[in-house]
């Protein structure tokens, strides 16, 4: 494949789509954003953006794609539900991936966005480092039904035979979204922060768009993955005074070791079906459990950097700013 001059963006729409639109521009690369409904009104403005509208949860959606395919260089895919609902992932995750492999033409750059909640955090111990090279978890192992989806689209893009990469986010946060659940459970007003001396896996949108651009604009030499981490990651008692002191919020909060929470959600085991994500222990391993998630693979294929430290850029993102 020669120059990368235009790419097709699903999920266009939406927060990661959004930010991948607006880095293509920036460099210069003509967009072609598929979306559900949402649309940026500042596109309207921009001759490089093509827009898509196609529900890729509809069959129909094939013969849409594959036309406006037919003038792109490479493909971002960024659509996905981001629920635990089973039939709406059914929909727009499962099927959405099965229509857009059924619409790229043969060899064309796919850049599928995945998650790092594929690995299997049952089988390592605490502090491990967790890398390209980890164990992912077996299918129908997962510890929920975002992650088991995730693994079985990853599974379709591996098997459609396309240049791939297979870009694999931690929590991605960025204007509108400094809070994620990766710190700990709320109780009312008071905010409980499962601590460890581990870091928070995380990766903010702008800087996520700007490798995944950077994806599609570099020949993967097969099916490669790269986990997507920001290179200053907070631990989580960091990461809430940071945050209060930016926004106020937690207003209230009490610092709880993790292992007591874990404790808690074995003796709670029997119940485990019944009960919220972190009571469950294989949620609870995979969101609190501290670990290394070192960003080298993704430097050493893509560059780039951080754009500030995270304070800088929660400072930034409460702003409004990117």
């Amino acid at each position: 494949m020669g120059e990368v001059r235009r790419i097709l963006i699903t999920g266009a729409g939406g927060f990661i789509g959004r930010a991948c639109v607006t880095e293509a521009r920036a460099r210069g690369i003509e967009v072609v954003a598929v979306v559900r409904r949402t649309v940026a009104a500042e596109w309207s403005r921009d001759a490089g953006i093509a827009l898509v509208t196609a529900d890729l949860s509809d069959p129909a959606s094939v013969a849409v794609l594959a036309q406006a395919l037919q003038s792109c260089d490479a493909a971002i895919h960024a659509a996905a539900h981001l629920g635990g609902d089973a039939e709406k992932i059914a929909a727009d995750t499962l099927s959405g991936t099965r229509h857009l492999l059924a619409a790229l033409p043969e060899g064309l750059r796919l850049v599928l966005v995945s998650s790092i909640v594929v690995y299997d955090t049952m089988t390592v111990a605490p502090g491990a480092v967790l890398d390209e090279r980890s164990a992912l978890a077996a299918p129908g192992h997962a510890p929920d039904a975002y992650a088991e989806a995730k693994l079985a689209q990853e599974a379709l893009a591996r098997a459609a035979g396309h240049p791939l990469w297979l870009i694999r986010p931690g929590a991605v946060w960025g204007p509108g979204r400094t809070w994620h659940a990766l710190n700990g459970v709320d109780a009312g007003p008071l905010h409980i922060t499962l601590t460890s001396d581990g870091v928070l896996p995380i990766v903010h949108v702008t800087q996520l768009a700007k490798a995944l651009i950077a994806a599609a604009l570099t020949d993967p030499g097969g099916i490669r993955a790269l986990n997507a981490v920001d290179d200053d990651l907070p631990t989580r008692s960091r990461y809430v005074a940071a945050h209060r002191r930016a926004t106020g919020r937690p207003k209230l909060s009490m610092a709880l070791p993790w292992t007591v929470w874990l404790g808690l959600a074995k003796l709670l085991r029997p119940l485990a079906p019944r009960l919220p994500g972190l009571l469950r222990e294989p949620v609870l391993r995979a969101r609190i459990m501290p670990l290394r998630w070192p960003n080298t693979a993704l430097r050493a294929a893509l560059g780039g950097k951080d754009a500030a430290g995270y304070e800088q850029m929660l400072e930034r993102s409460t702003r409004g700013a990117e």
